[in-house]
């Protein structure tokens, strides 16, 4: 998944200073399904990690149901803490 493709997706450009704040609601909304329905591993964790860089993704135990899953997203959120 594209990070630019996936804004567009969600959120009808790729430039997210020009998201307006309905629309930045919306999309998210959009994507919290998803997240619900998807069932392909890589492409829900995709979503969750764009979920938490925009402050919207849910908690861990409610996006993985398995321990690695849950694992591998602590490894993203503690690589973003480093990052600043």
């Amino acid at each position: 998944m594209d990070f630019d493709d996936q804004l567009r997706r969600y959120f009808g450009t790729a430039d997210q200073a020009d998201i307006a704040p309905a629309a930045m609601e919306a999309g998210v909304e959009r994507m919290r399904v998803d997240l619900g329905l998807e069932t392909d591993r890589g492409r829900r964790f995709a979503l969750w990690a764009l979920l938490t860089m925009l402050g919207a993704a849910p908690d861990l135990d409610v996006a993985f149901k398995s321990r690695e899953d849950q694992d591998a997203a602590r490894d993203f959120l503690d690589m973003l803490d480093r990052q600043g």
